[in-house]
């Protein structure tokens, strides 16, 4: 499928799929969405020193993950991070990518571009604060068991990728987490809502990012 590299709102790039008229981020701004969305509501509830297990669904761009990684700097966390991704971003699509630059973070350039070359279905340290698998799989084989603290749930959406958005899915991440475990989305639509009550998440809307009213944040009871 056709990607191309585009510039959002706040400055930074994402990748659109012209094909499906879908976007890996927000137009409004894939940075502050990232920020909003996986760190305010998800990374934000574990505190100094916390020992992270974290997956997240749709690896994509590597945003999440740099920043996860910046903020473990920050934060004195210790992270274990798996991403999953069916379809893998190419290390020169990853080149025109503009992350580094908008976060001013110049000291950590290569380890941007190391997250992006290293191989998959290894774990790899990446800095005493930060491990990483990146994991090439769809989603529908996950079978990890109460493994993850937190879940960035950052699949396309339903109007693309119905299947992804079902209470099949939500099962897995449910069964993926440990007793009150986090999974964070960007999405508020009802319909994923109900499938995530239905499987047992205990559900809360909170407000979205930049011109989105709403999103979710569920919890494993």
């Amino acid at each position: 499928m056709k990607r191309e590299i585009f510039i959002t709102a706040d400055g930074s790039t994402s990748i659109n799929l012209p094909d499906w008229n879908e976007q890996y981020h927000s137009k409004h701004g894939a940075v502050q969405e990232a920020y909003h969305v996986f760190i305010k509501y998800g990374l934000d509830a574990f505190v100094n020193g916390d020992k992270v297990n974290l997956l997240e669904i749709g690896f994509g761009t590597a945003l999440n993950c740099f920043i996860t990684f910046l903020e473990s700097e920050k934060r004195n966390l210790k992270i274990d991070y798996d991403g999953i991704e069916a379809y893998p971003v190419t290390y020169e699509e990853s080149k025109q990518l503009n992350y580094v630059d908008i976060l001013q973070v110049q000291k950590y350039k290569e380890t941007f571009d190391t997250i992006h070359k290293i191989s998959w279905g290894e774990r790899h340290t990446i800095s005493t604060h930060f491990n990483l698998k990146k994991r090439k799989q769809l989603f529908e084989n996950i079978t990890d068991k109460n493994k993850f603290d937190l879940i960035y749930f950052d699949a396309f959406g339903s109007r693309v990728q119905p299947e992804l958005w079902t209470e099949t899915i939500f099962q897995k991440m449910y069964d993926a987490l440990k007793p009150n475990g986090i999974l964070v989305t960007y999405a508020a639509k009802g319909s994923a809502r109900r499938a995530m009550q239905k499987i047992g998440f205990e559900v809360k809307k909170v407000p979205g990012p930049l011109c989105k009213r709403e999103m979710m944040r569920a919890v494993k009871i």
